[in-house]
């Protein structure tokens, strides 16, 4: 039967579908929004409200358990979950609810009014975590099946890092009113976050990112010695980053005003990440991903050297801010060296595999002042010795290379983008 003049199909009314990579933009940014708000509420109760006694052996023994997941469980069922439809899309929708279910056990353990942090909370903080590092593991897998421009997968996680730090600038100051009232409001807004982005995580498409075993060639690129050098010093860096977060957890439990500080450190930490994130494309533009990863090494090493000459705690914090800084600029440059270097792999598989090995490396390096609860200073010169050791091993190992950049990245076994 045909329309009258003037009359409208249901279908012409409709509106045009959200792009995939914005729906993950979405899923993303509501994490972060969750993530700022439990570190809020916990700054008080976790790791600046306690002596380091108290607080130490804890922390050890779930640092050493939060390795598990990505030492031992990551490598036996990531495959399996590389091979399932729509396999890492589950991931991020169960991390979103479990998130969420930990805030509420946090809220009902802060509710009690314990004067000493029990281990419960430890176990629930640690569960966390060890859920944020999962999620990021995923997020790298499921990055190149939803960016429509697969040149340049460097400018998209670039875009995930602007809108990270653009959303915990924007949300920290309402969810730090929420804590002034109640841990529990903040706690509150933080699991309603975790379930928006579950929520919005279903729509994700539902793609396998590797439906077959990695082929000798994937194998090959993979273990190239450009891409083992720079994932090296991505270790490097990542593991430097978890040890300055737990220095300075526990070394400004000494200073005045320390959590006042630890506060302004965080802040300060994000400004830099977003920083690095808007900067890094405009430096792969005009320097090899080689030299910006090199940059990054002595960036860590000479601002650590001038840390611990200055040793004060402004210092420290702009240390923190730089090594992060750092990391954020290290990863994107060691993205593109996989995508130019390594045409035929997975990318999926291929991030997921290296995002697990980053994050076991972040675990390493955050142990290590927790054990050894260095003062500040000798803190910073070990940061100013591993950033010029780094630097060095990953310019003898011959990462500095000449070549131009590769060209366009493919992989045969990515999937058509289906819902």
């Amino acid at each position: 039967m045909k329309r009258r003049a003037g009359t409208r199909s249901s279908e012409e009314y409709r509106l045009p579908p959200i792009p995939a990579f914005d729906r993950l933009k979405r899923t993303h940014s509501l994490m972060t929004v969750g993530e700022t708000a439990m570190a809020i509420a916990l700054a008080d109760s976790l790791f600046l409200s306690v002596s380091p006694d108290a607080a130490r052996g804890k922390i050890i023994l779930f640092l050493a358990v939060s390795m598990a997941p990505f030492a031992v469980v990551s490598p036996l069922i990531g495959p399996r979950i590389d091979r399932m439809k729509g396999g890492h899309r589950m991931v991020v929708i169960l991390v979103g609810i479990l998130r969420a279910l930990v805030l509420l056990g946090i809220s009902q353990v802060l509710s009690s009014k314990e004067i000493v942090p029990s281990i419960g909370l430890y176990l629930l903080v640690f569960s966390s975590m060890i859920l944020g590092k999962t999620y990021a593991i995923a997020k790298s897998a499921i990055v190149p099946t939803v960016e429509e421009d697969e040149e340049d997968l460097v400018k998209a996680n670039s875009k995930l890092g602007q809108i990270a730090g653009l959303t915990g600038f924007v949300v920290a100051a309402p969810i730090a009113l929420l804590q002034v009232i109640s841990s529990t409001l903040a706690l509150g807004f933080g699991m309603l976050a975790f379930l928006f982005a579950a929520l919005n995580a279903y729509r994700l498409p539902k793609s396998a990112i590797a439906t077959r075993p990695a082929e000798q060639l994937e194998i090959e690129e993979l273990h190239s010695s450009s891409i083992v050098s720079t994932g090296n010093a991505m270790r490097i860096l990542r593991g430097c980053v978890g040890f300055m977060f737990f220095h300075l957890a526990f070394w400004l439990r000494g200073e005045v005003a320390g959590t006042a500080w630890f506060g302004f450190a965080l802040g300060m930490i994000g400004v830099a990440v977003l920083g690095a994130n808007t900067f890094g494309p405009f430096m792969k533009k005009h320097m090899r991903e080689s030299m910006m990863m090199l940059t990054a090494l002595l960036a860590v090493g000479v601002s650590g050297i001038i840390a611990a000459w200055y040793d004060r705690v402004v210092g420290g914090i702009l240390l923190a801010a730089i090594v992060n800084a750092a990391g954020t600029i290290g990863k994107l440059s060691f993205d593109s060296t996989v995508q130019s270097d390594a045409p035929d792999a997975n990318r999926g598989r291929a991030f997921a595999q290296f995002e697990t090995k980053n994050q076991l490396a972040w675990v390493i390096g955050g142990i290590i002042p927790v054990i050894f609860s260095p003062s500040g200073q000798i803190g910073f010169v070990v940061v100013a010795v591993v950033g010029i050791a780094g630097a060095a091993m990953y310019y003898r190992a011959g990462g500095i290379s000449t070549r131009a950049r590769g060209g366009r990245a493919r992989d045969p076994e990515l999937p058509l983008r289906s819902e």
